[in-house]
């Protein structure tokens, strides 16, 4: 399956929200879809999970039209979906019920992801009653209920500790695998760069960047070269290189420099270490992705 998103433009009121987002992401493949607060990344996926209408523009899979109710589509909010005194049993067995599944698969579902969130004692619990992390781990289950074919999870680790995030990280590296569609929005870049292959930046309601992280780091400069100096010789490795003519600083404990040519970094680097400069690693600069989020969601673009 391949579901694109093309050309969604939305307004509210005077608002322009949305300004011709395009992107697409195929089964067995997670897409982040990333941008500041406001960028318009929850309007696209409501428009997407048909909560509203875009005002033009094409939600499409494989290619025709997409609409909800002929797929299996998983949702976890950023924001709690829940009632929050109701049972947590009785809540979910309704939820699973209303996306089609009998009264005795919802129920049969509920305990068997209620089970592998490590709940089942809380089965009677109202949802106010629990922690944050664990009211996370219900909306979870909630997405999980139908066996989705898409599934989408707004800052899915908010409030999750590193055991219970590590716990939804296997879920969601099992989703992926299974061959399902996943469309990932979040913060946490970490977690971005864990799951997704692709990206897609929304700044200010348009996409700004659409690619695939791994092609996009190594489109970056290969003449910058990043150096691990022992000790503490940092600012020897600079004052040779500099010294060479080559640009060269140091930044947070590294020592970053700038080759003429490609061909030319083993010389410089016999040179350095000859020099008695102790080189204990040396790597192509590549930026994080929260590197490439800032600089294509700054203030300055």
């Amino acid at each position: 399956m391949r579901l694109e998103v093309k050309q969604l433009y939305k307004n509210f009121g005077d608002k322009e929200v949305l300004k011709g987002v395009d992107f697409a992401v195929e089964s067995g493949n997670s897409l982040g879809l990333l941008g500041r607060n406001g960028a318009g990344k929850t309007t696209t996926i409501r428009i997407i999970m048909d909560v509203f209408a875009a005002d033009s523009g094409d939600v499409l899979l494989d290619g025709k039209p997409f609409r909800q109710g002929d797929f299996r589509i998983g949702y976890m909010p950023e924001e709690r979906g829940l009632y929050p005194k109701r049972l947590i049993l009785d809540q979910l067995v309704y939820l699973a019920n209303l996306r089609g599944l009998s009264l005795a698969d919802a129920k049969a579902n509920t305990l068997r992801w209620l089970g592998r969130m490590g709940l089942m004692d809380y089965l009677n619990k109202k949802v106010d009653s629990l922690s944050k992390g664990n009211q996370q781990k219900i909306q979870l289950a909630v997405a999980m209920l139908n066996d989705p074919e898409i599934l989408i999870l707004d800052e899915p680790f908010s409030g999750l500790d590193p055991v219970n995030a590590k716990l939804l990280k296997l879920i969601v590296r099992e989703t992926i695998e299974e061959g399902k569609i996943v469309l990932f929005s979040s913060h946490q870049m970490n977690y971005v760069e864990e799951f997704c292959k692709d990206i897609a930046i929304l700044n200010q309601g348009k996409i700004l960047l659409n690619t695939d992280i791994d092609k996009h780091k190594r489109s970056y400069d290969r003449r910058h070269l990043v150096l691990d100096i022992g000790g503490g010789a940092n600012k020897d490795a600079v004052a040779y290189l500099t010294g060479k003519g080559i640009r060269a600083e140091d930044v947070k404990q590294e020592v970053h420099l700038y080759v003429p040519d490609v061909k030319d970094t083993l010389g410089i680097l016999s040179g350095l270490s000859e020099s008695g400069v102790p080189i204990e690693g040396y790597r192509v600069f590549e930026p994080s992705l929260e590197d490439v989020f800032v600089e294509y969601t700054s203030e300055t673009i």
